[in-house]
């Protein structure tokens, strides 16, 4: 009597799947393993082993290391993904993406560098972003400057603040 009862079959990470809906207002450190979905504004780092999901009307301004980013929304920082980055055609991404596999789909926006080398694990990737980041712009600044427009460009970079910089 007890064994004919069949148990549902658990299809993969719906038990542990969170949700950020759109009035939720998140600033800090996101850790999570499953699958998160965000449709909400979060600033910071968001850091997993599992599937990112940035729905249409997100923003995430910071650093993301996940498995997987599959997004929709509005990304401004440094990505990391240890399995793959697929960007969809409402997706804006401006700053760098490091995974050794990445789609856009026609409409999206990208503004950044993209490294399809492999990743070093989610505990590592941070580490190991901020020093390409950090080696990338050192070396873009270094000697590819006009000497007539030095000072302009001086001027940009030591008086603007990085989020005017996005704008």
């Amino acid at each position: 009597m007890w064994g004919t009862k069949k148990q549902p079959v658990n299809q993969a990470g719906v038990d542990n799947c969170t949700v950020l809906g759109k009035n939720v207002t998140f600033k800090g450190l996101i850790y999570f393993e499953g699958t998160l979905q965000l449709d909400s504004y979060v600033e910071g780092e968001i850091h997993a082993k599992g599937v990112l999901i940035v729905r249409e009307h997100a923003v995430i301004r910071g650093t993301i290391s996940v498995g997987t980013l599959i997004s929709s929304g509005k990304i401004l920082g440094t990505v990391a993904a240890s399995d793959k980055v697929q960007l969809l055609k409402s997706a804006i991404q401006i700053g760098d993406v490091h995974a050794p596999t990445f789609s856009i789909e026609e409409g999206a926006y990208f503004k950044g560098f993209a490294d399809m080398g492999l990743v070093p694990s989610a505990d590592e990737s941070s580490q190991h972003i901020n020093t390409l980041t950090g080696q990338a712009i050192r070396h873009d600044t270094q000697g590819l400057r006009l000497p007539e427009r030095e000072s302009v460009y001086e001027q940009l970079s030591h008086n603007l603040a990085p989020d005017e910089l996005v704008h």
